[in-house]
């Protein structure tokens, strides 16, 4: 069996190649805040920080319904996923993973560019290994790793102190970022194998596998959602 770095390499690898994955941090807030204000107010909440502008639920109704759109479609998906098989060992990652975690990756971008996160695209829609760095980090706090959460948090309150259209890479340097991806990618990695092992046996019930399998999807993703938004949330409009 892989190591748990490998094994989210792979599943990150694959989940990347998925058009939809790619989302344009202009074009997501246009599209969002278009309804809440004016286009000159609109156009310095892009340039700047949203929720300088955004109050606090009105970011939690754009993000809920980011999240709600992502997991009617990745439950759909996984209910019409087929059977599993030795993807660890067979050097390839089934469908449904892939799609369960493009769409995890997709909307922690959209939540991250709501509350308030500078882009982390290259600029022409590719995604390198300092993209790979950030988008793990979001994954493990959606997962609820710890070393994850602190170091998000820390990103967060350095991004506070200024306005940045880029995520600044003396930030990432700073709390030696690249050190703690490694070792959230390895516990992201194993926890990825033991729930595919739960999520499988579900398909490998007749009649039944699809709508246990499709539960399953959402009763994880879900959680891991609400989890990014509250701890955003949290860290952004503090009380």
């Amino acid at each position: 069996m892989a190591d748990g770095n490998e094994v989210w390499g792979k599943v990150l690898k694959a989940a990347i190649k998925i058009p939809a994955v790619n989302v344009d941090r202009e074009v997501f807030l246009k599209k969002e805040l278009r309804r809440y204000f004016d286009d000159d107010t609109l156009q310095k909440a892009i340039d700047g920080n949203p929720t300088l502008y955004l109050t606090k639920s009105q970011a939690a109704k754009i993000a809920n319904g980011c999240i709600n759109y992502h997991l009617t479609l990745v439950t759909s998906a996984s209910a019409l996923a087929g059977i599993p098989g030795g993807w660890w060992m067979a050097g390839t990652v089934p469908a449904d993973l892939t799609q369960f975690y493009g769409h995890i990756l997709a909307l922690a971008q959209k939540l991250m560019y709501i509350y308030g996160c500078p882009s982390i695209s290259n600029g022409k829609g590719e995604y390198d290994d300092e993209t790979s760095n950030i988008l793990t980090i979001f994954v493990g706090v959606m997962m609820g790793e710890q070393m994850a959460v602190k170091t998000l948090g820390k990103l967060l309150e350095e991004l506070s102190k200024q306005v940045a259209k880029k995520l600044p890479k003396q930030a990432l340097t700073k709390y030696a970022i690249y050190n703690i991806v490694k070792k959230v990618a390895k516990w992201i990695g194993v926890k990825i194998t033991k729930d595919s092992f739960a999520k499988g046996a579900g398909k490998l019930l007749p009649i039944i596998g699809a709508p246990i399998s499709g539960a399953m999807t959402y009763y994880t993703f879900k959680p891991m959602a609400n989890r990014l938004k509250r701890h955003l949330e949290n860290c952004i409009y503090s009380d």
